[in-house]
């Protein structure tokens, strides 16, 4: 892996994997450029050529080429190297231990898959009523078409075979590719196509709109060894730059509708296709934007499907939203149809998932009623322990006891009771496993303290911080040395040493607390464990 790793680094330059999403100028020996995470409004971004690493001062991130991709994608370091291997022409199985079949498989279906979306493309060209139906019917515009690749899959039962069988490609190798039926003849046919699109532009699979009347409206490549509809989200591909500009995502239904939506302005849309969301949808998700904004139907399954994402959101630390205002619509497709700035106007206007999800059972349910009463409170007291900030549950018990005509220590107690048969009943299972406490803050102070450490020479001033092993760290650490303290006003290095020390105590503290209050969910109030991590969390307190 490290020799895979450097071989891609030699290949590709940082500033040249950088400047596919930042803006860069010459600075000295560096280069300069504005946050790709959020405002910066004076450039705060790094990159050194001679190094190969940058520094994002503004967000206090930092690292190489391959920790670049990871963090502006939000995508794994397998994801990040697979994309930069491409990239940069490496033949990843010459380096990785596993089964070079599969590999070449993969590869194989690629090809296939690529050479299928071309092919439909151009069935869509030499087709004038289909063309009739996407351009007029669909109301898609000929940009929207080629950004998403749409094409038509003829009605012909062995189109597509035969096309790819001339060019080399073994019955097999398509069916690896999801792209036969269980006859082995094609299984798209008479219909509208939509590539999957991965996350290095690679299609891996269709989805399929048929034209007239009939079953399944819409047809889905099966999962393949290159499709997992539990991981995939439609539409990321092209919506992944502006959800990391706007700092928002808006995930529809259908994936229609995420076309439609891209097409009216809104290009933060995407989909699941052909499942529920997952929590690894949501994970995906949340590496890119902690705003995610849900634009489901206000029926019973859109209902329920809110309710689940409000669940899965809770230990991700994701602010969920509701798009609901359709302005009499059915779903997101039909009021852009209607009006795009409509649409534009619904998506600025969500509010918090939880408000909408009260409000719904509100409506539901008939709150006069001693049996509705207990049926809202068991679900708003659901929701409620998902709630991880205390002044927001606290905000939000104040209002669910109003609405139940009772105080809130009683809703309390309820909660308590609720809560203590959940946890018991859980014990059965294993624990879910807690995500990582972020802090940026911290990690901020954390690299200016060891860059005064190892390049201020700093001894006199304690700093409690182990010096990184890391080439690529240090090398950012160089770089923070030179951009925020060689340059600087003062050279009283020990100094700007302590007051750094001082907040770096204070921000520690506050980390650790919050990992201690996370602890506490793992065990039983009357338990000793509960009161030792009491007791920690009493003493860092008091310091």
């Amino acid at each position: 892996m490290y020799d895979l790793k450097e071989e891609i680094k030699s290949r590709l330059a940082v500033e040249d994997v950088v400047g596919q999403y930042v803006e860069l100028k010459r600075a000295g020996r560096n280069l300069k450029g504005r946050s790709p995470w959020g405002p910066d409004k004076t450039p705060s971004f790094m990159v050194s050529p001679e190094k190969g690493i940058w520094h994002d001062f503004s967000a206090g991130k930092g690292g190489d080429i391959f920790t670049f991709v990871m963090e502006v994608e939000g995508i794994s370091f397998k994801e990040a190297l697979e994309k930069l291997a491409h990239q940069a022409g490496v033949d990843i199985s010459k380096y990785q231990g596993g089964d070079p079949a599969v590999s070449r498989k993969k590869q194989r279906a690629k090809e296939a898959l690529a050479l299928t979306t071309k092919y439909y493309q151009a069935c869509l060209i030499r087709n004038k009523s289909v063309c009739e139906y996407v351009f007029y019917k669909r109301n898609l515009n000929r940009r929207t078409v080629s950004e998403f690749k749409i094409g038509y899959a003829p009605s012909s039962g062995k189109a597509v075979t035969e096309a790819l069988k001339k060019r080399g490609f073994k019955l097999a190798e398509l069916e690896t590719a999801g792209l036969l039926n269980r006859f082995k003849t094609d299984l798209f046919r008479d219909r509208m196509t939509v590539p999957f699109i991965d996350t290095n532009g690679d299609v891996i699979g269709f989805t399929a709109r048929i034209l007239k009347d009939g079953e399944p409206k819409y047809l889905n490549t099966p999962e393949t060894l290159l499709f997992n509809k539990s991981r995939f989200i439609f539409g990321l591909f092209q919506a992944r730059e502006s959800i990391r500009r706007n700092g928002y995502v808006v995930i529809v239904e259908g994936n229609m509708d995420v076309i439609s939506s891209h097409q009216a302005g809104v290009k933060e849309a995407v989909a699941t296709s052909g499942t529920a969301m997952t929590e690894q949808h949501l994970k995906t998700l949340s590496k890119l934007t902690t705003d995610i904004r849900l634009a489901y139907d206000g029926d019973e399954a859109g209902i329920k499907a809110t309710e689940r994402a409000i669940m899965m959101a809770g230990d991700l630390g994701v602010d969920l939203k509701v798009i609901s205002d359709y302005h009499g619509a059915k779903d997101p497709d039909e009021l852009i149809q209607k009006d795009p700035k409509l649409w534009q106007k619904a998506v600025t206007k969500s509010i918090p998932a939880t408000d909408w999800l009260l409000q719904k059972y509100e409506e539901n349910l008939d709150l006069s009623s001693a049996q509705d009463k207990r049926k809202y409170s068991d679900v708003a007291i659901k929701l409620l322990s998902y709630i991880k900030d205390e002044i927001e549950r606290a905000s939000y018990e104040v209002k669910i006891a109003k609405k139940l005509g009772v105080d809130v220590a009683t809703l309390r107690e309820k909660g308590d009771r609720l809560n203590k048969k959940l946890e018991q009943s859980s014990k059965k299972y294993l624990k879910k496993p807690k995500t990582t406490i972020a802090n940026a803050k911290l990690e901020k102070l954390t690299n200016s303290l060891l860059a005064l450490k190892i390049y201020g020479g700093v001894t006199k001033t304690k700093i409690p911080l182990k010096i990184p092993e890391d080439d690529t760290k240090l090398a950012e650490l160089e770089l923070v040395f030179n951009s925020e303290h060689e340059l600087s006003k003062t050279d009283d290095y020990e100094k700007e040493a302590a007051e750094l020390l001082a907040l770096y105590q204070k921000e520690d503290k506050k980390q650790q607390i919050a990992i201690l209050k996370q602890k506490l969910s793992d065990y039983d109030e009357e338990s000793d464990e509960y009161y030792d991590i009491l007791r920690e969390i009493n003493n860092l307190q008091k310091k």
